[in-house]
């Protein structure tokens, strides 16, 4: 059923089917109360239909939390209907009356808590082992069915009239296993209960270790820790070692089975089938071992009511010779247990946090060289007279004015020489053609030899200087186109330098962008992970100091409300005294009434009696004056602890529920601080995880703008390197072609000139000036001779 369903409603019909319909009060008569606890009242009770006597448990669910009420009883109910064993209390049936649930089950005499306050001594071996039997087997059925008491002591186990070991009080059970909740009796709580919340969950484990407890508290009256406050004692079962029996009259037998039942580990703890098997409750002994326990008990029972009737008889007795008497006496301050039973329920919240990945890219660039141009250096001299540095901006070239000269003055030594041999040779010819012809045509001969010589000398020079002029030209064309070329090929390697030179300088630079990006990613991510850490540090810090406060603010609100109640308390033993003397003097009048009456009553008999009889009369009258002083001690003993009762009751309820109510307010205000705190924490890893995509967004986008840049930047050089090589190609080329253009236009061929080797251009002025030579010697030879031939006549 949802858990916001009204308190009460039987709209449900699953719900419905639980209750029965029928007024309780018209079915139970004759009930009174035997037991009470913080869930309501146990009443005694008898069946009209049946005369059965029946046991009913009454618990409200009005007031405060009804919602919570209303579900534990259908709980226990639901729990109470799958259950079906000789060992576990028998259910007869739920019915719903003015906001109260009246559970009915079998009657049984009492519990083993009430053995040990009956005769204020521990049980026997024997006896402990009978109860531990019983409790074992109605265990290892629950257990089997995945089911899980969670409060197993000696105050929920119950025997009956015939001797049988009943399992009761299931509010606290589960009927699930494994379970989780944080709930029982503290003194005989696991180890792995009070660790529920950090360290998960149990199963059936946890009701063998409280059954260890109980056979402690059968062996030694109390169960251990038992003089601690609930709180300190849930501490020592979680954090020390596992309790034993105390005295050594127990036998081996009983000290190994509360060993093995109070196992730290749960996985130790062996399950209840197999303490079934256990030495200690399977040793041999009497099969009326509990029968005869309720018969002692009974007689314990029925001594001290005899006890009660002669203390009644003694204040009588007193009152009669001393009269009225009004001392007061201050009572000693009630000692209250420690603990108390409780149940909490607590929830456990699971949080995480993401991760950030960085990654780089490398890039690299080439550098693109431009074709070299084409070497038109042939020729050997221009290797030898040229020093072009490919690498510099330096360059040695041989000046024109010491190259040019030093060429026509070869030339002109060879032409003189070759002159001079054939003009000897041509002279000594004619010479010896002319020795016999007369002088005078010898003379005219001479003359026209010389004119016609003359003008061939002159033609022949003519001819010569403007050939030496033509190859003069040319060789300073061909020189000054090499030399045009060269620089050419200069500015390209100048030009590749410095263009390579740029992107050595623009790859360095985009590196060192690279590097700067990473390292100062690295830095923000590592600056941005420390302020987190700091702030995740600072929070818990926080929160840790809120829940210390929390805390201690509780402690000093229960110390408080302690410190109150004890006040209360104290301040109790007076009122209760006067009004326990008030209550005495309204007994003693009424006794000294009946005193007077039985007197008047015996005077009357006695004289409307023959005297034979006043014996028996006067004993009857004895008889029956004892049994009303009996009845009238009774119901003083009766008022005196109603009274009692009636004032720490509701002393007891004023308190608990102020308590329950502190607690509530104590346990909300921490819930809310736990929940604020949870919320911030999320918020702050929400916030971190918020700033840890911003960073990753952020160094990303700046990555992307920054390659963005560089491949801008390198299509930009790249273009210039292109732009420029373009550039200086096609200027290179107009100079080529406007230096053979003006070439061409002065009538010289550079393909000629590149294709004639240098002596196509010096055989025709030696052959012209070898000529010009012999003429000339042959013509001096002749004016020798004439010279001679005129000074042979004179004489």
């Amino acid at each position: 059923m949802p858990s916001t369903s009204r308190a009460g409603s039987l709209k449900d019909p699953e719900i419905a089917d639980l209750f029965f319909r029928e007024d309780p009060e018209k079915l139970f008569t004759d009930l009174r109360e035997i037991g009470h606890g913080s869930f309501g009242a146990v009443y005694f009770a008898r069946d009209v239909r049946t005369a059965e006597v029946v046991a009913i448990k009454k618990m409200s669910y009005s007031g405060k939390q009804s919602n919570e009420k209303w579900q534990d009883i259908i709980k226990e109910v639901k729990f109470l209907q799958r259950i079906q064993h000789p060992n576990s209390i028998e259910y007869k049936g739920c019915y719903l009356r003015e906001h109260t649930a009246w559970l009915v089950m079998e009657y049984c005499l009492g519990s083993a808590s009430d053995l040990l306050e009956v005769h204020k001594k521990p049980l026997q071996e024997i006896e402990i082992a009978a109860v531990t039997h019983g409790a074992l087997q109605g265990l290892a059925y629950l257990h089997s069915h995945n089911m899980i008491h969670r409060d197993i002591k000696a105050g929920n186990i119950l025997l009956t009239e015939p001797g049988r070991v009943k399992l009761a009080d299931f509010g606290s059970a589960s009927i699930a296993s494994p379970a989780n909740s944080f709930v029982g009796t503290p003194y005989w709580m696991a180890p792995e209960v009070i660790l529920a919340m950090d360290e998960g969950q149990y199963d059936g484990k946890v009701d063998i270790w409280s059954l260890g407890i109980t056979c402690i508290e059968l062996a030694e009256r109390k169960p251990p820790l038992f003089n601690m406050n609930a709180m300190s004692a849930l501490y020592h079962i979680a954090q020390n070692e596992s309790p034993t029996l105390q005295s050594s009259e127990w036998t081996d037998y009983f000290r190994n089975f509360v060993d093995s039942c109070l196992q730290k580990i749960p996985q130790d703890r062996p399950h209840s089938e197999d303490l079934l098997q256990h030495a200690f409750v399977l040793r041999e002994r009497p099969e009326s071992v509990l029968i005869d326990l309720i018969l002692r008990t009974k007689d314990a029972v029925r001594e001290l009511d005899n006890l009660q009737y002669r203390k009644m008889k003694k204040i009588l007795f007193q009152e009669a010779h001393n009269g009225p008497t009004t001392e007061t006496q201050e009572g000693d301050e009630p000692e209250h247990g420690p603990g108390h039973t409780g149940t909490v329920s607590s929830v456990g919240s699971n949080q995480s946090i993401p991760s950030m990945s960085i990654s780089a890219s490398s890039q690299s660039s080439s550098v693109n060289s431009i074709p070299d141009a084409a070497d038109d250096k042939s020729d050997h001299d221009l290797e030898k007279d040229h020093t072009v540095m490919s690498n510099s901006s330096v360059i040695h070239l041989k000046p024109v004015h010491t190259f040019m000269p030093s060429c026509i003055t070869q030339i002109r030594e060879e032409q003189m020489s070759g002159y001079k041999k054939h003009s000897k040779r041509k002279s000594l010819v004619e010479l010896n053609e002319n020795q016999s012809t007369p002088k005078k045509e010898k003379q005219e001969w001479l003359l026209k030899q010389k004119e016609n010589f003359q003008h061939y000398q002159a033609e022949e020079e003519a001819n010569l200087l403007r050939r030496q002029r033509q190859y003069l030209e040319l060789e300073c064309r061909r020189f000054k186109r090499r030399i045009l070329i060269a620089k050419h090929n200069v500015e390209q390697d100048l030009v590749r330098e410095e263009l390579n030179k740029r992107q050595t300088q623009k790859d360095l630079e985009h590196a060192m962008l690279l590097r700067h990006h990473e390292s100062m990613q690295e830095l923000e991510v590592r600056q941005l992970g420390t302020i987190q850490k700091m702030r995740t540090e600072l929070i818990r810090l926080q929160h840790q100091t809120e829940l210390t406060n929390q805390l201690e603010y509780n402690k000093r609100r229960e110390r408080e409300l302690r410190r109150k109640h004890v006040m209360e308390v104290r301040q109790q033993p007076k009122s209760l005294k006067s009004k326990e003397l008030q209550i005495k003097k309204q007994f003693q009048d009424t006794c000294k009434i009946q005193t007077r009456q039985y007197k008047a009553l015996r005077n009357h008999l006695l004289e409307t009696t023959p005297k034979s009889d006043h014996k028996a009369v006067l004993k009857r009258l004895k008889e029956e004056q004892t049994r009303k002083l009996a009845i009238l001690a009774e119901q003083y003993d009766h008022s005196i602890n109603d009274m009692l009762s009636t004032q720490a009751l509701r002393l007891d309820e004023a308190q608990e529920a102020e308590c329950q109510v502190l607690k509530m307010q104590l346990q909300q205000e921490l819930e809310l601080l736990n929940a604020y705190q949870s919320k911030i924490k999320m918020q702050t890893d929400a916030q971190h995880d918020r700033e840890r995509k911003e960073l990753e967004q952020r160094v990303s986008l700046r990555r992307a703008l920054l390659e963005q840049k560089i491949e801008e930047e390198m299509v930009t050089l790249q273009n210039e390197r292109s732009e420029r090589i373009r550039s200086l190609l096609e200027k290179q080329a107009r100079e080529i072609e406007a230096f053979d253009s003006e070439s061409m236009r002065l009538g010289f061929s550079n393909m000629v000139l590149s294709s004639l080797p240098k002596k196509d251009f010096i055989s025709p002025a030696i052959t012209l000036i070898q000529r010009i030579s012999l003429s000339i010697v042959l013509s001096l030879l002749l004016a020798f001779l004439a010279f001679k031939g005129m000074n042979y006549h004179i004489h």
